[in-house]
């Protein structure tokens, strides 16, 4: 569990690194899989190792929107509190990339925020990020025009990724973004025009 060390709230805290040795478990998953469904129970929270997710939310007609990435370090934290008020999942967790994944049981969230510190800095640290990150998608659909919501995203993407080719269809850019594939691929059409990016099959290259 050595691996836990790089998460700046855990550094000084033996203790907890030793209490999710022993309460977690870590699973590897593959690109595309998915580790929590909508309308789910929740039987544990992530703390990603390696790796990335994605988080969605849909809505009753199928339409669903990425909602932010989760990265080395960091844990979802709408299953955090969905597992301690024992609520059904409003959200899905899908494998972004190759992960290696410690799943904490959420019969542990509990006894973890009373007893260690540095777990409750964590949490709430998590919390502030996505609260934030949620803001920003609240502001983009509110004030901001497709194509300026499709640069952040793809930006974000790239960071994410950590390469500036991103390996996407214009069907997952689409879903992502809640609207529609054609005017995904007009505006993706327009931004090749205008030497923003460079389309491949299934890939986006941004210039």
């Amino acid at each position: 569990m050595e691996k836990l060390t790089f998460i700046p709230d855990f550094r000084k805290s033996d203790k907890l690194i030793e209490e999710l040795k022993s309460v977690g478990i870590i699973k590897t998953f593959t690109k595309g899989d998915i580790l929590l469904n909508e309308h789910a129970h929740i039987a544990s929270v992530p703390i990603v190792l390696s790796g990335s997710l994605k988080v969605f939310q849909s809505d009753d007609d199928i339409r669903e929107m990425l909602l932010y990435y989760l990265k080395a370090g960091e844990t979802c934290i709408m299953s955090v509190l969905g597992g301690l008020f024992n609520e059904v999942s409003k959200i899905r967790v899908e494998c972004d990339e190759d992960a290696e994944i410690l799943m904490v049981p959420v019969t542990k969230l509990g006894p973890l925020l009373q007893e260690h510190p540095a777990w409750t800095n964590y949490i709430f640290r998590i919390y502030h990020q996505r609260f934030e990150e949620l803001l920003d998608v609240v502001n983009a659909v509110a004030f901001k025009k497709m194509d300026e919501r499709m640069v952040d995203l793809l930006e974000k993407m790239a960071a994410s990724a950590g390469k500036r080719t991103i390996n996407i269809t214009h069907e997952e850019l689409a879903n992502a973004l809640g609207t529609a594939r054609v005017v995904v691929s007009r505006l993706l059409k327009q931004m090749e025009k205008e030497g923003l990016v460079r389309l491949g099959r299934n890939q986006i290259t941004l210039l």
